[in-house]
């Protein structure tokens, strides 16, 4: 097959891949497809973490067909033993005889040893095919499992003066319901979604997923070093998703104790007057946590940029000035001196969105 048709099966095995974003736990997207003779005999996608791979479900559904075929797939099969079995063994034993993979595996476990078993077994491999779509489309699943820290998205929305709320506080709405249905298909995407315990007081939001077509809601996370946090809270009453307290160990024990037997979870994050996040982070990832959604106030995303654990910014521009001397801004910590030193974004998207604007990138922190 000539490249064209390598490029054109691959994007069909990374469109499936992409559609199940979110409901893979801590495991990669991965999408599958079988071509034997010029025909597509079997399409699978990863669907849920401990449940068949995409390489699986695809060469289920080719069949005996799958003997002689060339197999594309998102992501280098496996080669070792895990909660499934190893789908380079499985390639091996079709008899397929071609695979080509978009980009190979960081798993430590994997990271190469499955192209070398197929190479080894005499089946053809090719690598690379759309390789920069591939890792971009794992990238919180690349960073989670070289790192063991969750990847962090950053999402504001905020009027082209830079306020997120009024002077009087009035947030509702900044940006369009076309913007704010995205950012629940967001949610969707992430394993947990973070805010700041000011946050709860003053909006007591769900911090659940609500689409059109219903979705997996992410583990609601709090940042509240004296855990203040009301006890008639959404988050901590209407069950719809799990709950985790961020603290210190300064905070109240009694109070700790008496939240825990309601079921929440309180995870103790530095000695300090505040939340240490860069131990929350690590504690959040031992916790099988591989992604989350920032969507706290100007100081919750003000600390995550000080301590430089975002991965990502996504930023929903409303065409609106409000003013306030006092009103909140997105991005509120201490700065820097020179604008030389400023976190720049890299790898932007600029997205209209009706009368919005989303502006996306990585953030480059300076030295």
């Amino acid at each position: 097959m000539n490249n064209i048709n390598d490029e054109y099966y691959m994007g069909l095995a990374l469109d499936m891949a992409e559609r199940a974003q979110g409901q893979t736990g801590i495991n990669p997207v991965v999408g599958a497809v079988v071509v034997k003779d010029g025909e597509l005999v079997g399409v699978g996608t990863h669907l849920k973490r401990g449940t068949p791979h995409a390489e699986v479900h695809a060469l289920n559904m080719a069949g005996s067909r799958a003997e002689g075929s060339t197999v594309y797939v998102s992501l280098e099969p496996c080669s070792h033993y895990g909660i499934t079995p190893p789908c380079s063994e499985r390639l091996i034993n079709e008899k397929v005889a071609r695979v080509v993979v978009a980009c190979e595996d960081p798993n430590p476990q994997v990271a190469g040893r499955g192209i070398e078993m197929l190479r080894n077994s005499g089946i053809e491999v090719a690598v690379g095919v759309l390789r920069e779509r591939a890792l971009q489309l794992n990238k919180k699943f690349i960073k989670y499992i070289t790192t063991g820290l969750p990847y962090i998205t950053i999402k504001t929305a905020s009027t082209l003066d830079g306020k997120i709320a009024s002077k009087s506080g009035d947030s509702k709405w900044i940006s369009n319901e076309s913007a704010r249905e995205i950012v629940h298909s967001m949610r969707h995407r992430h394993q947990g979604i973070m805010v700041g315990v000011g946050t709860i007081v003053a909006d007591d939001p769900q911090l659940t997923t609500r689409l059109a077509v219903p979705g997996i809601s992410p583990v609601r996370i709090v940042v509240d070093s004296s855990l203040r946090i009301p006890d008639d809270s959404n988050v901590l009453t209407d069950g719809l998703a799990q709950t985790i307290l961020l603290t210190t160990t300064k905070a109240n024990e009694s109070r700790a104790a008496a939240l825990q037997e309601r079921g929440i979870q309180i995870v103790f994050c530095g000695d300090g007057p505040e939340v240490d996040l860069q131990q929350a982070m690590k504690k959040l990832g031992e916790l099988g946590i591989s992604s989350i959604l920032v969507e706290g106030g100007g100081r919750m995303n003000g600390a995550i940029l000080q301590n430089a654990l975002a991965d990502e910014i996504v930023l929903f521009l409303a065409p609106k000035l409000i003013g306030g001397l006092d009103a909140p801004g997105s991005f509120m910590f201490e700065g820097y001196e020179l604008m030389k030193d400023a976190i720049t974004l890299q790898n932007l998207v600029v997205e209209q969105i009706g009368d919005n604007i989303c502006v996306s990138g990585k953030p480059i922190y300076s030295a």
